[in-house]
């Protein structure tokens, strides 16, 4: 079967190409990418090209296929798989295959499947490691979100504290403590937000931080502070750009400071401003990744010493954060649309990947089987000339201005994909 994807060669050079996938293995799967959203790493990725550690030497001869925050149908099964999947089964994945072995990750490092191809190949080995997931929600580009909202349950998981007996650790965010996200109103940010306020541990006082104070706008209209409270939860919006910014936070804090710190920005001082605002036995999750190989900040080893503060970090998730991420979905307790601010269609997404730290907003929708110009869900109203335009403003207005499931459907009927 011909497919039509994005292909990496190498440093920024992504190619929207045309080929032959191969034939169905026995224990291969064929199938169809509904949706996939486009990530940082995605951008960095490209960047590096064949330096990325994910990605092969090889990757100039052998091109690989990007994208791996995808959802998509299962069209042929082998017979290998015949008792476990069936034509017509949604999915979603976990990008890496084996975690702690190796660096193989889809979106990284296949040539037959990635998240921006309208058609792929799953081989055998991706299969038996339980990285292709049944998804049953009832909306794609939900499937596509659980693979960042697993990274965002893993980094919760990967907080911890002092334990009871001696030497010990409990891990997960401290429940009922006080949390910081630093740098928190991009797509992850707002993703680990709505955890954080619907998830399985709650902080009793949740701030949020950022030095935009357009997002910050943006953020607190999605989380409104008088609904964080009817939960018990006291969320505060906060732009440190100023001067006091240590001095307010340590205020909200009850002077003691942060038990759990997400820091969202590879940015020197942020790293630092979160370590400066950690209480005692405080963890700092470093949860942004940079591109930088000697990326490096302060970090007061007094602190270490004496009020046993500590950092971690995480990258990515495993099969049961991407599966607690779909419960979660499923019974309606997380919303992951929060992060959604733009849709376009498979020929916009070299353009999309090459440009994303210059394009504002959150997450980057791509439909591979539509032709559609990247276009923030924000000027759907100014096009609606356009019939098609004209019925997603609409859908999205009428959901609080968030993409939704009845715009997908909109958009997925209209180029006959459903």
């Amino acid at each position: 079967m011909k497919t039509t994807a994005v292909r990496l060669y190498g440093k920024r050079d992504l190619r929207l190409e045309t080929f032959d996938l191969p034939e169905l293995p026995d224990d291969g799967i064929l199938a169809r990418i509904v949706s996939d959203s486009v990530c940082m790493s995605t951008y960095k990725t490209a960047e590096q090209g064949a330096e990325h550690k994910r990605v092969p030497g090889d990757v100039a001869e052998n091109p690989v296929i990007v994208g791996h925050e995808l959802c998509g149908v299962i069209l042929e099964v082998g017979r290998k798989w015949a008792g476990k999947f069936r034509p017509g089964d949604r999915f979603a994945v976990q990008p890496v295959i084996d975690p702690g072995v190796n660096f193989d990750t889809i979106g990284y490092s296949f040539g037959t499947v990635g998240g921006d191809s309208e058609y792929v190949l799953i081989p055998n080995r991706i299969i038996e490691k339980d990285c292709v997931l049944p998804y049953s929600g009832d909306a794609f580009f939900k499937g596509s979100l659980a693979e960042p909202m697993s990274c965002i349950v893993g980094g919760f998981r990967a907080f911890y504290h002092r334990g009871k007996e001696e030497y010990t650790h409990e891990m997960g965010l401290k429940v009922n403590g006080k949390m910081a996200i630093i740098g928190g109103t991009g797509p992850m940010g707002l993703g680990a937000t709505d955890y954080a306020l619907n998830g399985e541990r709650k902080p009793k006082t949740l701030v949020v931080t950022d030095i935009n104070p357009e997002r910050l706008a943006r953020a607190e209209k999605i989380f409104p502070p008088e609904e964080a409270a009817k939960k018990g939860i006291a969320l505060h919006f906060v732009n440190t750009s100023g001067e006091n910014a240590d001095k307010l936070l340590m205020e909200l804090s009850g002077g003691k400071g942060f038990d759990d710190v997400l820091c969202m920005a590879p940015v020197k001082t942020a790293v630092e401003f979160s370590d400066r605002i950690l209480a005692e036995d405080g963890c700092l999750n470093f949860f942004a990744g940079p591109m930088d190989k000697h990326f490096s900040a302060a970090f007061n080893f007094y602190n270490v010493h004496y009020s046993s503060a500590h950092v971690t970090g995480t990258s990515g998730g495993t099969v049961s954060d991407l599966l607690t991420a779909l419960r979660l979905m499923g019974e309606n307790r997380i919303h992951p649309e929060v992060m959604i601010t733009h849709i376009g269609g498979l020929d916009a997404a070299i353009g999309t990947i090459l440009d994303l730290p210059s394009i504002p907003g959150g997450k980057k929708m791509i439909y591979p089987g539509i032709r559609c110009p990247l276009t923030a869900i924000g000027d759907f109203a100014a096009k609606k000339d356009n019939p098609l335009f004209a019925k997603l403003a609409d859908a999205c207005e009428s959901h609080g201005g968030l993409w939704n499931r009845e715009a997908e459907t909109i958009l997925l009927d209209h180029f006959g994909l459903l």
